[in-house]
């Protein structure tokens, strides 16, 4: 199966560092992280699950779980995990998945076989509230991901879904967004001001409805 944009996240029971979980159960009503890393004991690896313990308070502020998953074993993780926090300077709260037999990475397409049979390479996938795929980004084993660019993404994909607004190139939070030529004004969440039409009719920006006055 292909998972895409708006796919059913699938659902799956899974052993982890935090106990065991029923995916969808465990996400409830928020929004997800599920992230892939290829090999425990590894240096990208270890700096990106240590960054992501590091942004903990800025996941819970935008009603994120982060949770991670490697096809190693539980008792691997948890040798790896105190490696994390004393080199990273953390605490690893979020759970980590043990994959051993590879089940959840091969239905979420984790495993790329030109690159390996049997490791992951680093997937994204944001889920939201309904269990959809909102996002689905993918890395080289050999790049670390950049977790600011994903928070960035995580904040525009949470304001078009309470606003319908859209976000254009280099978009940060706060900075101008553009309104959906789709939608009438009455459609939309919040009635926007200031609107700037900047050389065509439907490349119309206004101010990012999320800004408290």
């Amino acid at each position: 199966m292909l998972l895409g944009i708006g796919s059913l996240a699938p659902d799956f029971e899974a052993v982890t560092t935090e106990g065991e979980i029923c995916f969808h159960q465990w996400l409830g009503d928020s929004w997800g992280l599920l992230f892939s890393h290829p090999e425990d004991y590894t240096p990208v690896c270890t700096t990106e699950l240590g960054v992501v313990a590091q942004l903990e308070q800025e996941f819970i502020s935008r009603n994120i779980k982060a949770i991670a998953l490697s096809i190693d074993s539980l008792e691997s993780h948890f040798g790896w995990k105190t490696d994390i926090e004393k080199s990273m300077n953390v605490k690893v709260r979020f759970p980590i998945i043990a994959d051993e037999e590879r089940t959840i990475a091969k239905r979420y397409g984790m495993i790329h076989e030109g690159v390996s049979s049997t490791h992951t390479v680093r997937s994204v996938f944001i889920i939201g509230p309904n269990k959809d795929i909102q996002l689905h980004l993918t890395y080289p084993m050999a790049i670390g991901r950049n977790f600011d660019e994903i928070l960035r993404v995580i904040d525009a994909l949470q304001l078009h879904e309470k606003h319908q607004v859209l976000t254009p190139a280099n978009w940060k939070p706060e900075k101008d967004v553009l309104l959906d030529p789709k939608i009438s004004e009455d459609q939309r969440n919040v009635k926007q001001t200031n609107h700037m039409i900047q050389g065509v009719p439907y490349l119309q920006f206004s101010e990012d409805p999320s800004i408290k006055k």
